[in-house]
């Protein structure tokens, strides 16, 4: 007996999530073998390459919005995963305070110094080694200090009185004082070894933001210290994560069961945010149609769903009565929109093939594992 084959509709039927107003039903993916009697739904690589899609939504150095469509939630999650813990990242992991009177004890200004996005010739940084930690507790010694492993920042700076400023009474700190102010951009970088090979120019190794506030001072008080940044995971220290956030959502969907008229349908576009659903005139074609639920409203304004991606899937609109079994609710399973920041060290777009290439690499780990297990 030959396998059952669905229509396309009841297929897409089953990847609909129904979103109701205080339920959410039919979450869980069913397309696999065993679960639909009689049907086929044998995972296969060629397949999934015919149905895979990515669409770009926006593309930009640091910002990056895409579609991912016909993967599983398992697939996407371990993207999202990857991105935030396990892609390498420079970042400040080691601070040597010379001198250090401000206000800010040396804890806090090592821990407000390791948490500045660095960013750098990016051939330089992937040839960057990892750095191992000396161990205490265990007695292991850790990695001497290289040109391939660690990049030094410096900052040396003093506090002090603007006599000029102060005889014309100026009363503003950052005109009152020299360095009232300390900033990303007072931390100083000098290449050494193989360094200058890479970090040269504009690619040297410096604060993403070169105005992010590090410390306030007032004269005689200064901070001299040295800050070593090594490569690092996010899974360690959320310094080390590559991506400010990484997220992904369903794409939703609505459907208009009744026709929507007058003024509930300029009620029912309230209800989204703007451009998901929009107002249009009944058609004399539409009016004159039987059963279409237009008769008689020729040139009355009618809701229509114009695009569901900007929807915030909010459900305000199952709160009035007037809407609830005129409409339906809903998200794709296997359409997840991400949404990757990058802190500015990569490009976004960078980072998410660096993931995929890293569950690649963790795929075939395992199956060599596995190949092992069964010699």
């Amino acid at each position: 007996m030959g396998s059952i084959s669905p229509s396309q509709d009841e297929l897409d039927r089953r990847k609909i999530v129904g979103v109701n107003a205080e339920t959410v039903t039919n979450i869980t993916s069913t397309d696999f073998p065993g679960h639909w009697p009689g049907e086929d739904h044998a995972w296969s690589l060629e397949k999934f390459e015919q149905s895979l899609k990515v669409q770009f939504h926006h593309n930009d150095r640091f910002d990056a919005s895409f579609s991912l469509i016909h993967i599983d939630a398992s697939l996407a999650n371990a993207f999202r995963r990857i991105l935030l813990s396990e892609l390498p990242t420079l970042a400040i992991d080691q601070i040597y305070v010379n001198n250090n009177t401000s206000i800010l004890a040396d804890e806090i200004l090592a821990h407000r110094l390791a948490l500045i996005p660095l960013q750098g010739n990016v051939e330089g940084l992937k040839w960057l080694h990892w750095f191992k930690k000396a161990d205490p507790e265990t007695g292991e010694a850790g990695d001497d200090v290289f040109d391939f492993n660690t990049i030094v920042l410096k900052l040396e700076i003093e506090c002090t009185r603007n006599e000029e400023a102060i005889a014309s009474g100026e009363t503003e700190p950052t005109k009152k004082y020299n360095n009232a102010h300390v900033y990303a951009r007072d931390l100083q970088y000098n290449p050494v070894g193989k360094q200058s090979k890479y970090f040269t120019d504009d690619g040297i190794v410096k604060a993403v933001n070169p105005d992010i506030l590090i410390a306030k001072l007032r004269p005689g008080q200064k901070i001299d210290l040295e800050a070593h940044a090594h490569i690092g995971f996010g899974q360690a220290h959320a310094k080390f994560s590559p991506v400010a956030t990484a997220t992904y959502r369903l794409l939703p969907t609505i459907t208009i069961k009744q026709p929507i008229l007058g003024a509930d349908a300029r009620k029912f576009q309230g209800c989204f945010p703007k451009g998901v659903i929009s107002v249009e005139k009944v058609t004399s074609s539409e009016a004159s149609k039987s059963g279409s639920g237009y008769e008689g409203h020729e040139g009355e304004d009618k809701a229509v769903v114009k695009d569901t991606f900007g929807d915030t899937v909010s459900r305000e609109c199952l709160r009035h009565d007037e809407f609830k079994d005129k409409v339906k609710l809903g998200r794709v399973q296997d359409h997840f929109i991400f949404s990757v920041e990058s802190t500015g060290q990569m490009r976004s777009d960078e980072l998410f093939l660096d993931s995929v290439k890293k569950l690649k690499f963790k795929a075939k780990k395992m199956r060599a594992n596995l190949e092992a297990l069964m010699i």
